[in-house]
């Protein structure tokens, strides 16, 4: 029996970004990035998946990644925010999840989409106008091979055996539409930090998607929400400001480029498009507290990007969020690792 308000989860999204070309360095920071939050508590760390840098980061093996993390680890559940499901084998995705699956004690989260890089597709021999074609015969054969059902071939079975994957498999979604399909097949929903190619705020944008998702839920457990918002705190504005401006500031720009934001945008006008929440983590959480989405949400994923700050100040704003920001939101560390649909 599930109580009648779910304890809200807190996550972290990492897309693996450093500055300059030592990808080492990048890939051991993001690593102490996840032994820092399970630490301080956080339920779940996530990782985004890009082949190219151009597309937002730099880490294009995440389930490789993720072993590594589960060894690092202890009780974080690991996630993936997410992996571009189009450009997978699905069966040997499969694969992939199980052994981290197991390896890290049943913490795997696994969120999929389809991504939108044409240079990726192409690299991967695949057609991107068929993009969301692909992504649902993939899922359907994804959700049987983590099923344990027989795949591909009489008597084939993923191995190892999966766990319970009923209520792990989430979907990265950006209309109406897209939330109603993901629901009818059972993902859970994840919402990106900022909506693209829409004037008005992000929030505003995506919480008809959110509401969208629970009117067409029909399983018998609790839906999951998954909200990604850019959150960075610091002593005061001045101080986020002068680790994440310039960033945000060139990554609206490039946006820009692709006709996603106006062009010639301000600085204050990037922050607003990419739905940031900076500054005094008493700031954040009064800004939070007017987030339209977050009421229906069960998990708030904080993330950096598209600001690369330097690691000490990254690791910094987890500590603010976790002591300070998510706390004043309702958010309390779980006494014992959180079990999934919990």
């Amino acid at each position: 029996m599930t109580s009648p308000t779910p304890r809200l989860r807190l996550g972290f999204l990492t897309h693996v970004q450093g500055r300059g070309d030592d990808l080492a360095r990048t890939y051991r920071n993001a690593q102490e990035l996840f032994v820092v939050a399970d630490q301080l508590g956080f339920d779940s760390g996530w990782v985004a998946q890009h082949h190219v840098p151009a597309g937002g980061g730099g880490l294009s093996s995440p389930w490789t990644f993720l072993a590594h993390a589960a060894a690092r680890t202890t009780r974080i559940r690991l996630g993936t925010a997410i992996t571009v499901l189009p450009l997978e084998d699905p069966v040997r995705l499969a694969e992939d999840v199980a052994v981290v699956d197991t390896l890290s004690g049943g913490r795997v989260e696994l969120g999929v989409g389809s991504g939108y890089n044409d240079t990726e597709y192409a690299a991967f021999g695949q057609d991107v106008s068929r993009k969301r074609e692909l992504t649902s015969e993939k899922l359907t054969v994804l959700r049987r091979a983590l099923a344990g059902e027989e795949v591909r071939a009489p008597g084939f079975r993923v191995q190892p055996t999966p766990g319970d994957f009923t209520d792990r498999i989430w979907q990265g979604v950006f209309s109406s539409p897209g939330a109603r399909h993901a629901a009818d097949g059972g993902s859970n929903l994840l919402i990106n930090r900022a909506a693209y190619g829409y004037d008005a705020p992000t929030d505003e944008v995506q919480r008809p998607w959110a509401d969208a998702f629970l009117d067409a839920w029909d399983r018998p457990r609790r839906p999951r929400i998954g909200l990604s918002r850019f959150v960075f705190p610091a002593k005061d504005r001045r101080t986020a400001l002068r680790q994440i401006g310039d960033d945000v500031h060139r990554a609206a720009l490039r946006q820009a480029e692709s006709g996603a934001f106006p062009k010639d945008l301000s600085l204050e006008e990037a922050l607003r498009r990419f739905h940031s929440f900076h500054g005094h983590p008493d700031e954040i959480t009064a800004a939070l507290r007017e987030e339209k989405v977050l009421p229906v949400a069960t998990d708030l994923i904080t993330q950096f990007n598209p600001a690369v700050p330097d690691h000490d100040a990254a690791i910094r704003a987890l500590e603010l969020i976790a002591t300070e920001v998510a706390p004043a939101l309702g958010w309390k560390p779980a006494t014992v690792p959180d079990l999934a649909g919990a």
